[in-house]
């Protein structure tokens, strides 16, 4: 055997073996056949094993590596790597029929070369194992974000992501069924649910999880309807001691990539779906909601507001505007609600432009303290003119709830300004998280202590539950317009009723109550008649800038 022939074989050998990923279980024929010739090796196998001890007992299939006949079955090397696992892979290698023996230098260059497959196969599981750790989510068995991005990016590198549409789903109210069934069953639900879509796609689609219940999913076009039917209903079957057959469903953001789109960024689509998914879920149905033009401005507008939001607090953009809440017994002034405006590029802005936006992240929550600073600082200077200041009710977001030193930060912006607690009054919307409910209870009372009003805001326009008003000791009931009957409505006996009966119960209870939304005096009529005390709304004032409303304290009174 000649040593140039040798080191030209194992060279070849090597160099090809370095760029293939995976070794293992696949034809190599190519890479090894010259150093086999030059070797006189006629097959090569490899056996695995559970257990080195048990080696000549238990073994998995023999994998053959290469073989080309006829083979000296009498002529046999035998190399057996064991792993730190305790596994065991024997290697073997056959000579060539009709063929001398081996010399020793043979035989030392092919055990070297059975050490080398092992070291290459080592590796392709390395490079396997690495991947699945990287790109696997192992509870669901399924890709993970990472690799849902890899991929779309290898798509899009390709040219062919406009074959496709992705969709972010979000299972609609899997805490519910966790709570029905178990958070093991539930859990073992959704393996379910995935496993039928999964089922569903085919070999170059794909479905991740991004983590908890939400899943990213990219699916041809034409398979499109077929996959959101499945996210909108699957019912699966579990035992019936695990809960029976369960119906699962999600919210799905789509975005339909466009055929000539050959530039998408796999960010590009994920920002598109997450987007879209907001919305879905926003909407508490199982529709999905697909990217569009609209929904692309809307978005713009979102980052452009964000962008904004920094300076807009350094600059003092966001100005105070103060709605009269007026007494039904003489029409005078006894209160205000601080209301936000945003005076941007030279135009005002109202709240339903950007409070939405800001709600999406904790920015609210500044622009909150922010205001009532701004509140603090007009009472302050209020009661330094001589003045004769009233209360006035600032809202916070339920984003707030979350800090738990939350009446520590609300006391040092009104004590800085040494403002008396009871002109202060906190405006909290109604919620549902029990989380929440609790977190809820703890800051009411806390401020309550510290003699700070604090009332519930738009009672009646959601799902108003009467433990709202009954657990939690509010100082004031805010009912939302629509609560108030119209004259106009044909259920409007029955509105009265209810109506009526609300205010009943809140001033039974010690609660002031306040209708907001007030238009005609029609309904301040009926305000009357029904005994609630206080107003607010455009039939008397809309907000007002500071120096319009601090000209109507002190005496001024509404004329009808």
């Amino acid at each position: 055997m000649k040593n140039n022939e040798y080191l030209s074989a194992l060279e070849y050998f090597i160099d090809k073996m370095l760029v293939m990923k995976n070794t293992i279980n696949i034809d190599i024929s190519e890479q090894i056949g010259r150093l086999c010739n030059v070797l006189r090796i006629s097959r090569i196998t490899v056996t695995l094993y559970d257990n080195y001890r048990t080696v000549m007992k238990e073994g998995n299939a023999t994998a053959v590596i290469y073989d080309c006949p006829p083979c000296d079955e009498s002529c046999c090397i035998v190399r057996r790597n064991i792993t730190a696992a305790d596994t065991a892979a024997v290697y073997s290698a056959w000579q060539c029929a009709g063929e001398d023996e081996w010399d020793e230098i043979e035989i030392a260059r092919i055990n070297r070369l059975l050490d080398m497959l092992f070291l290459f196969n080592g590796r392709s599981k390395l490079i396997k194992d690495a991947e699945k750790l990287i790109f696997f989510d192992h509870e669901m068995d399924i890709r993970n974000l990472k690799y849902y991005l890899h991929y779309i990016s290898g798509l899009c590198t390709k040219k062919k992501i406009g074959s496709y549409a992705a969709i972010f789903a979000n299972l609609h109210r899997f805490s519910v069924i966790n709570q029905q069934i178990g958070r093991e069953n539930g859990t073992k639900a959704m393996q379910l649910f995935i496993d039928a879509i999964k089922a569903a796609m085919t070999e170059d689609e794909l479905i991740s999880r991004v983590g908890g219940d939400n899943f990213a999913l990219l699916v041809r076009k034409e398979n499109l309807n077929g996959i959101l039917k499945m996210l909108a209903g699957t019912a699966v079957t579990l035992s019936e001691d695990e809960g029976g057959r369960v119906m699962l469903s999600a919210t799905a953001g789509v975005y339909i990539v466009p055929d000539n789109e050959s530039v998408s960024s796999p960010a590009d689509i994920m920002d598109r779906i997450i987007i879209t998914s907001h919305i879905a879920k926003a909407s508490g149905k199982t529709d999905p909601v697909v990217f569009n033009k609209e929904i692309m401005k809307q978005n713009e507008r979102i980052t452009s507001i964000s962008a904004c939001f920094p300076d807009a607090i350094e600059n003092k953009e966001f100005q105070v505007y103060y709605q009269p809440k007026v007494s039904l017994h003489g029409y005078s002034i006894v209160g205000a609600e601080a209301l936000c405006r945003w005076y941007h590029n030279g135009r005002l802005i109202g709240p339903d432009k950007f409070i939405s936006v800001l709600e999406k992240s904790m920015d609210i929550c500044k622009l909150d303290f922010y205001m009532l600073g701004e509140v603090c600082s007009n009472i302050r200077e209020w009661i330094d003119s001589g003045k004769t200041p009233v209360r006035v009710s600032i809202n916070l977001s339920r984003k707030h709830l979350s800090d738990l030193d939350l009446t520590k930060h609300l006391l040092a912006i009104i004590d800085s300004y040494k403002v008396p607690h009871d002109l202060i009054e906190i405006e909290l919307t109604e919620t549902t998280s029990d989380l929440e409910l609790k977190n809820l209870k703890q800051v009411i009372n806390q401020l309550q202590n510290e003699g700070i009003a604090v009332s519930v805001d738009d009672f009646g326009m959601g799902y108003s539950s009467l433990n709202l008003i009954t657990d939690i000791p509010w100082n004031v009931l805010k009912l939302d317009k629509s609560l108030i009957p119209q004259l106009k409505d044909e259920k409007n006996g029955r509105n009265k009723v209810l109506f009526k009966y609300v205010v009943a119960m809140a001033q039974a209870m010690g609660l002031e109550c306040i209708a907001e939304g007030v238009e005609t005096p029609e309904q301040v009529e009926l305000l009357r008649d029904n005994a609630c005390d206080l107003a607010q709304g455009f039939v008397f004032d809309k907000p007002l800038p500071k120096n319009e409303f601090e000209k109507k304290l002190g005496g001024f009174v509404y004329s009808l």
